[in-house]
């Protein structure tokens, strides 16, 4: 089914359609286009384990820190989108 799939998108690069051509052209846009989104709580003990344990989760992922917004940010960027708006 995969080879049948990616077939045209191999005809669309002006790639000979061989079985390998085709597979490596899936797997390149596989690595291209796969995102994975995996959270976890950095509290306590079991986020440092995990990292020790998997080290490309600091050193070859982008990490982004979420924490609680203030009021007063949450009604600037409200007041910003909502400005102009008739409701």
């Amino acid at each position: 089914r995969i080879i049948r799939d990616v077939r045209p998108f191999c005809a669309e690069a002006g790639v000979p359609e061989t079985k390998d051509n085709i597979r490596a052209l899936f797997i390149s846009r596989v690595r291209e286009n796969l995102h994975i989104v995996l959270a976890m709580s950095p509290v306590g003990n079991a986020f440092r384990v995990r990292c020790r344990m998997f080290p490309s989760l600091i050193n070859c992922c982008t990490t982004d820190w979420f924490d609680r917004w203030p009021v007063e940010a949450l009604q600037a960027v409200s007041k910003q989108f909502f400005t102009g708006l008739d409701f």
